[in-house]
């Protein structure tokens, strides 16, 4: 009979997506990084991943994705803030996203367990590369000649719910669901299923690049900024990104 691989499920789902996660896709992540200095290019990339998150909260049964990482409400909080009242009631989700849920209800049709994938690269992507971005952020907007000064005379970011997690660790959120993906590995003994959720691996960052290329007004943040300053910002970003994602591994 032969063993089961020794290699956990977690690193298994890495390993899947090394030839695709490289410097091009890094860099199209980090196109986000022009919302260091403009709100609504922030509010876009909250935007495009709202749906997402949302659906896989309310699909995912909690022993896959425990409630202490639902990020539902923080994103609504956040897209309030960004977007004003009434922004859900304005909001329709454009055809990459509706193709993106699209995608993962048909995958759940076929194994509700291939979810799983999406659970552990969106979430633990929003835990490193998501927590990167929020802090340089911070202090983009610090740094930032453009931004507007609150009537007390105070500099403060706001809308920054969805990157705070209230009483965890992000190590210790990593841990955890890391152990989550470890665990179901270890019972999995299908192994159509398993080469599946290593071909869904890849699909992520397929359907994550395609709905972060629908971004715009990274051309109206970069007139606003310092060019010397805002390319040693990006080039850090991305820089960070792929050394915390190689550590990871």
């Amino acid at each position: 009979m032969e063993e089961k691989p020794t290699v956990p499920f977690s690193k298994q789902l890495r390993i899947a997506t090394r030839d695709i996660h490289n410097v091009s896709d890094a860099l199209v992540n980090a196109k986000l990084a022009f919302a260091l200095y403009d709100n609504r290019v922030w509010a876009e990339g909250l935007l495009i991943f709202y749906d997402v998150f949302k659906h896989l909260e309310e699909r995912v049964p909690h022993d896959f994705l425990p409630p202490e990482f639902h990020r539902t409400a923080q994103f609504q909080q956040d897209l309030e803030h960004y977007l004003g009242n009434g922004w859900e009631q304005r909001h329709t989700p454009r055809p990459e996203v509706r193709a993106y849920l699209q995608h993962l209800n048909e995958i759940e049709s076929e194994n509700p367990n291939l979810l799983l994938a999406y659970v552990y690269h969106l979430y633990m992507g929003l835990l490193s590369g998501g927590q990167i971005l929020q802090k340089r952020r911070s202090l983009g907007q610090r740094i930032n000649p453009f931004r507007r000064t609150a009537s007390n005379g105070e500099q403060s970011v706001q809308g920054a719910s969805l990157t705070a997690f209230e009483g965890h660790t992000i190590y210790e959120l990593k841990q955890r669901l890391r152990k989550v993906v470890d665990e179901f590995g270890a019972r999995l003994e299908d192994d159509e299923t398993r080469q599946r959720m290593l071909d869904e691996s890849r699909k992520v960052f397929e359907l994550n690049n395609t709905i972060i290329r629908t971004v715009e007004g990274t051309g109206r943040a970069n007139v606003r900024i310092l060019g010397y300053v805002g390319a040693v910002i990006l080039a850090l970003i991305v820089m960070q990104y792929m050394v915390r994602r190689s550590r990871e591994e």
